[in-house]
């Protein structure tokens, strides 16, 4: 029996926002190979957002 994935959020079905943040925390880790964190995003985006933001938008991420 197969498992359908069909409701799984595809990063296309994201935002311009949790895109940009999802593709910062992406190269961050590939860079350092560390976690990231969400101060450490806030000043690399290009946007200004707050930490407490950030990981509102990484919690969401995480869930989807």
């Amino acid at each position: 029996m197969a498992i359908g994935l069909k409701n799984t959020p595809t990063l296309s079905d994201l935002d311009q926002r949790n895109r940009e943040i999802f593709r910062q925390v992406v190269e961050s880790f590939l860079e350092t190979g560390t976690p990231v964190g969400s101060r450490t995003l806030s000043r690399r985006l290009d946007r200004s957002l707050s930490p407490a933001s950030v990981r509102n938008i990484m919690a969401d991420l995480e869930e989807a």
